[in-house]
């Protein structure tokens, strides 16, 4: 696969939606991930409604555009997902990576599935997963 099919106008265009996303002052949690492979990084400031969903997110992402624009797919649709959900995608988006399971169910995550073909980006497109179920880690060990 062509690094021009990897690296789509839309995916480039999504690495750009992180600017809405600035940190969060005084953010009630935070995670952080790193790809092993890569190196790249994600930090992630959370604020939950009392549901215990997803209100507000904020985010410094040092990563490749793949893991830009992954992050840019979990913010967009991040609002309102409790941890079980959070959890459950990640587990399905890391089998889905191996081959074994379906592409899991989430809004716009086929613009980045074009990555699963290079095994060096995967650590890039979970950043925003796992660094999202390290910030609500603190949150049930705090209980």
């Amino acid at each position: 696969m062509s690094a021009t099919k990897l690296y789509t106008p839309e995916l480039l265009a999504a690495t750009l939606e992180l600017v809405q996303y600035p940190p969060l002052e005084n953010a009630a949690l935070h995670g952080e991930s790193r790809s092993p492979t890569c190196g790249s990084t994600l930090a992630m400031d959370l604020s939950l409604a009392d549901d215990g969903g997803i209100e507000r997110i904020g985010l410094t992402v040092r990563a490749c555009a793949v893991g830009q624009a992954s992050a840019a797919v979990f913010a967009r649709h991040a609002h309102g997902r409790c941890a079980e959900d959070i959890l459950a995608t990640a587990e399905r988006f890391a089998a889905w990576l191996e081959d074994e399971a379906p592409l899991p169910d989430w809004p716009d995550v086929t613009l980045i599935a074009a990555a699963q073909a290079y095994p060096a980006r995967h650590g890039a497109m979970l950043l925003p997963w796992k660094a999202a179920i390290a910030a609500l880690s603190t949150r049930t060990s705090a209980r």
